[in-house]
């Protein structure tokens, strides 16, 4: 038997024409619960959004190239000391400096390593500011290095003293050369050779300085330095050259050909080399063997600095050489001990 199933044929609505039926207004969509993920992710596209509004973008400047940063070096660069004139910062070759500055380099350069209390003295007229500003400028151009040593201990010191010492770099001297109108053939230094021996160095500057005076006020003019490095150097070299052109020439023979070539004395067998050779131009009207049509006049005087290092057999050396010798009032007590017996000698070692 067959049974008939009636099926209800769908209607096509009033607005059944391809789009969804309008939902009943009774009846109310489904509402899906906001995550805690979507509202952090609201909260911080809002603050982004109220961070670009308070923060316009900045502008971001491309690499300099190596052209453009040669060109800003060379430019000037207004100095806050109204004594500086506008420099050129970062450029040691083309950096400007003031009279007092290259005065300064100077004699640190002449003189390889001088007490920072002289160059107040001598230079700046006991104006320790004026000084510390200068070293400050020129030791953060790398131009020179200063120093803080101890000196010997003695014994009658209950603490160690200490010397502020300055020296120049490699581009202080490089500098010093270019710019500083050095007299011909002046040497400059850089740097320490022989550290123990700072204290002892460090006190030609000021027997330079007592040997200048004594000189300008007789006349000599245009004075230069040499330290016993260079002279030490060239009588070497001297040396050698003598004893390559005649292996067989007695060597104390040629020591004494070249102590006479360099107007160095000859003592016991050895040539005396001092501490610093002050050479200077003599005045027309001074009485010297040199005839006036040969060429400017000039003369020389040797400087030995004496410590209580010395033994009395070097300190009678230096005496016999002809010296100008000169000791600290610390150091004189203990060169009396030694030479006690010779009084001469000691009227002849001058106070520095």
């Amino acid at each position: 038997m067959r049974l008939d199933i009636p099926q209800d044929v769908p209607h096509r609505g009033d607005g059944d024409n391809g789009e969804p039926a309008a939902t009943d207004a009774r009846t109310l969509p489904r509402q899906v619960p906001e995550s805690p993920i979507h509202r952090h992710l609201k909260s911080l596209q809002e603050r982004a959004a109220d961070y670009r509004l308070n923060h316009p973008p900045v502008k971001r400047e491309r690499p300099q190239s190596a052209q453009e940063a040669a060109r800003e070096r060379r430019r000037p660069v207004a100095s806050a000391d109204p004594r500086r004139p506008a420099r050129a910062a970062g450029n040691i070759v083309g950096l400007g400096l003031r009279p007092e500055e290259k005065q300064l380099l100077r004699e640190i350069g002449r003189f390889r390593v001088v007490r920072t209390a002289d160059l107040r003295d001598t230079l700046y007229n006991g104006k320790a500011r004026l000084l510390e500003n200068d070293l400050k400028y020129l030791r953060n151009k790398g131009l020179i290095e200063t120093q803080r040593v101890n000196l010997r201990r003695d014994g009658r010191r209950r603490t160690i003293e200490r010397i502020d010492v300055v020296t120049l770099t490699k581009d202080g001297r490089d500098l010093l050369i270019k710019q500083a109108d050095l007299p011909k053939d002046q040497k400059v230094y850089a740097g320490l050779v022989k550290p123990r021996e700072v204290e002892h160095d460090s006190q030609i500057y000021r027997a330079y300085q007592k040997e200048a005076e004594r000189i300008e006020r007789n006349g000599g003019s245009n004075l230069r330095a040499r330290l016993d490095f260079e002279i030490k150097a060239d009588v070497q070299k001297a040396i050698y050259a003598e004893r390559k052109a005649d292996p067989k020439h007695d060597m104390a023979e040629i020591k004494q050909q070249v102590a006479e070539r360099f107007e160095l004395p000859f003592v016991d067998g050895k040539i005396q080399i001092p501490d610093a050779r002050i050479e200077y131009d003599l005045p027309r009207n001074a009485e010297c063997d040199v005839d006036a049509d040969q060429g400017p006049r000039t003369g020389h005087d040797d400087v030995e600095v004496l410590t209580a290092a010395y033994h009395a057999g070097h300190l009678r050396s230096k005496a016999q050489a002809g010296f100008r010798n000169y000791a600290s009032a610390s150091d004189r007590s203990y060169l009396t001990a030694k030479i006690e017996d010779d009084h001469d000698m000691m009227r002849e070692i001058l106070d520095l």
